[in-house]
């Protein structure tokens, strides 16, 4: 059925410059991939390259390395953040009602300024 597919890699040479004709670094071998981004997340990467001066692929591999970092010393998700600050406030059932009495009375009432503003 013919050869197997095989992932194309290719040698790219690292430089401080952006598109200098001047290398200077060390060969790295990287993987050619096709990933689908939304508008806003292409437009931010392209926000950050132009800030550090490098291309996209590189400022898409320093924010992965850095978030992989972040991953692998144990940055807590989302409950146990939640968990956390409940702890650090001190936040007992008791007074987790008490506050929700207090903003849902507080809601009610700037609803009903803006209804008799007539908004």
């Amino acid at each position: 059925m013919g050869e197997p597919a095989r992932v194309e890699r290719l040698v790219s040479l690292t430089s401080t410059e952006r598109y200098g004709h001047t290398i200077l670094g060390m060969a790295s071998m990287t993987i050619k991939s096709t990933y689908s981004l939304d508008v806003g997340t292409v437009r931010a990467l392209e926000r950050i390259a132009e800030r550090w001066k490098v291309s996209k692929s590189e400022a898409l591999r320093r924010a992965i390395r850095s978030a992989a970092g972040e991953a692998a010393q144990g940055t807590p998700d989302a409950l146990e953040a939640l968990n956390e600050l409940q702890r650090s406030l001190k936040l007992t059932p008791a007074r987790a009602r008490a506050w929700a009495r207090r903003v849902r009375t507080e809601r009610k009432k700037a609803s009903l300024r803006r209804e008799t503003l007539g908004r």
